[in-house]
């Protein structure tokens, strides 16, 4: 990361911190940040109920007394093949995901937004093997 990058992002994380923007305005000309933590949400959604077998949603972290949860938020997740794939999320999308509920999550390993997506793919290339061997 640039110096010039470094620089605007403490501008709008201090012009955040004292309330003159909100960062889900922020654009690129094209979407705000809101349309697409929107969109991740509504793409998360499809994929852990398309695979309801292997997700989850909770309110609690798996160590809620040292790490509790955001205000307003859940998380949701799926395991695969791979290991786990999670995202934190506004309580108000809850209903959209219809996967079991668990009292608190597991315990989180650690994985980079890089490596769940990696473990997503461990689901769709399986997906993809699969359909590949029903139509042979």
């Amino acid at each position: 990361m640039n110096l010039l990058t470094i620089a605007i992002n403490k501008i709008i994380a201090i012009s955040a911190n004292k309330g003159w923007i909100k960062t889900k305005d922020l654009s690129d000309r094209y979407h705000t940040i809101g349309d697409y933590r929107y969109l991740r949400t509504k793409y998360f959604s499809y994929i852990l109920n398309q695979n309801p077998d292997i997700s989850w949603k909770s309110k609690q972290h798996y160590d809620e007394a040292n790490d509790p949860m955001f205000n307003d938020c859940f998380i949701a997740g799926i395991d695969t093949p791979t290991g786990q794939a999670t995202h934190h999320l506004k309580l108000e999308f809850w209903d959209e995901f219809k996967v079991r509920e668990l009292e608190k999550a597991p315990p989180y390993d650690g994985h980079t937004p890089e490596e769940a997506l990696a473990r997503l793919d461990s689901i769709f290339n399986k997906q993809s093997r699969r359909t590949l061997k029903k139509d042979d």
